[in-house]
């Protein structure tokens, strides 16, 4: 099969033929359809994180496909099966973050594209139990950014507590923002996205973005403040400085919720402020098998829509230097 491969931190990837791989017994190999880009998959390319991936290995955790074959514990009418490939490869099921319904904070947890070999390739294996089914009525091509920057960013909506009629701010609109964007709005939001490039800004309003602020050119902080605050904000732009923006934009009792994670940089937070204004931070992972079934619910019931772009993955190196580049309004998607 064909797969993109990282052979080394930093240089970039080789697509080439590697054999396909056979499902152990927990597992199903999945026929991919479609594979979205992240920009973790960058972070990972790179090895920019402390817990880096074993070389070589294959990113991709957008990816959704149907399943060909299955492992020795698996029944054999999931054949047929469309299914996602998301982040959260495995869990171990046991502890406390698992059965409280935050497998997503799993300390045994196996992820997809990085612990794991993952989706960008003709064919990909994954544990039977964490796979999820794909509604009929969903694209292979909307499923596969819906399968983490919609969940991840639903996730975080979740996580923020915003209820109707609260102020929302979003920092960063692309792949992830532009479903932010539509989540802050189903829980009932007003919506201010901000972000440098017009044309992402224009997309947010297209979505229902209440504002739109370029920070570019204007003082995002002193704009949502104008507004009178925002009481909850969530960060997806991966400038460390951003972050700071982000916690001067919120009101009294507001919550900031971190999502982005940037190679480098420190967010000092102010003390003083924090306690005095109530405060809160939040770190908000991807979203769990529950949320991503819901996050299908709603795309399939028309609540919700996918911008994306579509690739081959002959261009993979390509699209990580026109997404890093800025280059790419929303999603890129690799179609087999």
């Amino acid at each position: 099969m064909k797969a993109a491969v990282v052979t080394e931190f930093g240089g970039p990837l080789v697509v080439k033929d590697i054999p396909i791989p056979e499902p152990a017994p927990e597992q199903v190999l999945v026929k991919m359809e479609t594979c979205g880009v992240c920009h973790t998959d960058i972070h990972a390319a790179q090895g920019d994180w402390p817990a880096k991936p074993t070389l070589p290995f294959v990113p991709g955790h957008e990816g959704v496909g149907v399943i060909e074959a299955v492992g020795s514990q698996v029944s054999k009418d999931r054949i047929g099966e469309r299914v996602a490939i998301a982040w959260l490869g495995s869990a171990c099921g046991e502890c406390d973050h698992c059965v409280s319904g935050w497998e997503t904070l799993c300390e045994k947890q196996q992820n997809s594209g990085y612990s794991i070999d993952g989706a960008y390739a003709e064919y990909a294996v994954a544990h039977a139990k964490y796979v999820v089914r794909v509604p009929d009525g969903i694209s292979s091509f909307d499923a596969a950014p819906l399968t983490c920057a919609g969940v991840t960013t639903y996730k975080a909506v979740k996580v923020g507590g915003v209820t109707p009629a609260q102020r929302v701010a979003i920092f960063g609109v692309g792949g992830l923002g532009h479903m932010a964007v539509q989540y802050a709005k189903i829980a009932g939001g007003f919506v201010t996205a901000v972000d440098i490039e017009d044309e992402k800004l224009e997309l947010a309003r297209e979505l229902g973005a209440d504002h739109t602020v370029n920070s570019a050119t204007t003082d995002p902080v002193e704009a949502i403040q104008a507004l009178g605050g925002a009481d909850v904000v969530i960060v997806l732009a991966v400038i460390p400085s951003v972050f700071d923006q982000a916690f001067r934009s919120l009101r009294r009792g507001g919550r900031l919720v971190c999502v982005s994670m940037p190679a480098h940089g420190v967010f000092p937070v102010p003390i003083f402020e924090t306690v005095v204004g109530g405060i809160s931070v939040l770190g908000s992972i991807v979203g769990t098998r529950k949320d991503l079934r819901e996050v299908f619910a709603l795309h399939e019931a028309g609540r919700t829509t996918v911008s994306a772009v579509s690739r081959k993955l002959d261009e993979v190196n390509d699209c990580f230097e026109d997404l890093l580049a800025g280059r790419v309004t929303a999603r890129q998607v690799f179609e087999f």
